[in-house]
């Protein structure tokens, strides 16, 4: 029973490898392979290949100053953040969440043998994550430094003892996500939250991460002696790697101990809190009055909803809403700082820099694209939007409405900042803020002119038309490449033309470009929304 519950576990993680949802039937062989071989090529051809360079960086240095055992403990420590950031939110969702508990333990089946399928699932997808990091480590290490008995049998202990701790790790912190997804009540700003600081924490380490190195290895042996002296765990956890005998003995004891506990205290808890619902507040019905809102007031404040309550839909159309605001801080910050730079290593004129930062802030606005997925993810429901007592273009307007409210207003804050900032000419200043602002309206209006060309009512998963939608990746794409061209055909032509007349050209052709969508939603657009 364990094993079929086992390869039910597996099954279900990998189901999307197998099963095409979109279509409601199995994926055909060559399908189902070809996903498991770019799956393999992402985790060992890319993340194994990225951590087997930082093994050939680190081992070599270390290894010659006489410590292979900070090698392993860095190592080891990468190895266990990968592998409990890639299965504590598996844990939540297999362990303690899964939609298929109240099934399982209505069947004669032992609690324990569910929980151990559980755990046993939880285990390997840790092991996966974090043996793309220690296994080129290990292999490195005997490449460079040689093999000998004890390092092979050090080595695979430690691979052993991690993946022990990082499923207790996992199973504790995923208790700890678990209980507190019970209390949240919109947990979509949580998710969004926490996935733009794993997003700044990994650019901000990204960045650091020449100078990190270049640090640790130049100071190898002081923080080998600091974590020696200050953290005797991690000296220890680096030894066993190195197979010291009695390093091996203290860390197993200390794994294995701590993962007993967490089984016991799993077992204890698990039923409670895998037929949980979560906590129900006990309201008290409090008489108020409802005012009246007119339908487009209505309708914005449904599609302002919807934004809101899909984490997916925030972070995927929504970036340029955090890019203007980070720029804006950016040009207070530094602003003058870099355009000092920018002028001593390229001496170009004020006119040419008001040109590059229209480019820019056009780029940052092409990040919002909240009316491109809008139509499609009316989605079933699309017939509710249709039977209203409004026209179609009230309820297309609401989208409209939406997707400028929420680029015009960090737009302007960024437009302030540039003006407070640069200390340009006031015609240069006010050309370009009218162009970003008529840019704005032109991409709102060519938003919503692609997702009603290019519409899917049929979706399972509402990432799909958000993230996999043609319409959202040709109006990013087309709002760079608007910038870009901005850009370059200044430098081309602009420059001959002088920046009054290059600007009043491109805002003339933005214009126009934005009153032919206008026409063309007006008619044909809410044509097409009614028929769909």
């Amino acid at each position: 029973m364990l094993k079929i519950l086992v390869k039910k576990q597996l099954g279900e993680i990998f189901r999307s490898y197998t099963y095409d949802a979109k279509k409601n039937r199995a994926r055909s062989k060559a399908a189902t392979v070809g996903f498991f071989v770019f799956f393999a090529v992402i985790m060992v051809g890319m993340l194994g290949g990225l951590f087997t360079v930082l093994s050939l960086q680190l081992c070599a240095p270390l290894a010659d100053a006489g410590l292979a055992w900070f090698y392993f403990t860095i190592m080891t420590l990468l190895a266990a953040f990968l592998g409990i950031f890639g299965s504590v939110f598996n844990t939540y969702s297999t362990l303690y969440m899964a939609k298929d508990n109240d099934l399982l333990l209505s069947m004669p089946i032992p609690v324990r043998t569910v929980m151990a399928a559980r755990l046993v699932s939880v285990y390997l997808m840790g092991l996966m994550y974090s043996g793309v990091v220690l296994l080129p480590a290990i292999i490195v290490y005997w490449v460079v430094a040689g093999i000998t008995a004890p390092v092979v049998v050090g080595c695979l202990i430690q691979l052993l003892l991690l993946s022990v701790f990082v499923l207790t790790l996992s199973c504790v912190l995923g208790w700890v996500v678990a209980k507190i997804s019970q209390k949240l009540k919109n947990k979509s700003f949580i998710t969004m939250l926490v996935s733009l600081a794993f997003i700044g924490a990994y650019y901000f380490f990204y960045a650091k991460a020449g100078d990190l190195l270049r640090e640790l290895l130049a100071n190898a042996a002081l923080y080998g002696d600091t974590i020696r002296s200050g953290a005797y765990p991690l000296y220890l956890v680096g030894r066993v790697a190195v197979g010291d005998a009695g390093a091996i003995a203290i860390v197993a004891a200390a794994t294995l101990g701590l993962f007993a506990l967490v089984w016991y205290l799993i077992a204890r808890s698990f039923l409670r809190l895998a037929t949980s619902t979560g906590a129900v507040a006990k309201v008290v019905y409090r008489e108020r009055a409802v005012g009246l809102h007119s339908p487009d007031r209505a309708l914005l404040s449904r599609e302002l909803r919807r934004f809101t309550a899909s984490a997916n839909y925030m972070l995927n159309c929504g970036m340029g809403i955090l890019g203007m605001v980070v720029a804006a801080v950016a040009l207070i910050w530094k602003g003058r700082d870099f355009l000092g730079a920018v002028s001593l290593v390229l001496p170009v004129d004020t006119e040419t820099v008001s040109v590059l930062l229209c480019a820019a802030v056009c780029a940052l606005i092409s990040m919002n694209d909240m009316a491109a997925p809008s139509v499609s993810l009316e989605g079933k429901s699309l017939w509710l939007a249709q039977s209203l007592p409004v026209t179609a273009w009230q309820v297309l307007r609401a989208k409209l409405r939406m997707h400028l409210l929420l680029t015009a207003v960090p737009g302007a804050v960024l437009g302030v900042c540039l003006v407070a900032v640069c200390d340009f000419p006031a015609a240069q200043m006010a050309a370009v803020l009218a162009l970003a602002a008529v840019f704005l309206v032109f991409s709102a209006l060519l938003n919503l002119f692609l997702g009603l060309k290019m519409p899917n009512l049929h979706w399972t998963s509402e990432i799909t038309p958000i993230k996999q939608g043609g319409a959202v990746a040709i109006a990013l794409l087309g709002g760079w490449a608007y910038a870009a061209a901005m850009a370059a055909l200044y430098f081309l032509v602009g420059r001959h033309m002088g920046f009054a007349a290059y600007m009043a050209a491109f805002l003339a052709l933005t214009l126009a470009a934005a009153v032919l969508l206008y026409i063309w939603v007006r008619k044909k657009g809410c044509a097409i929304f009614a028929s769909l």
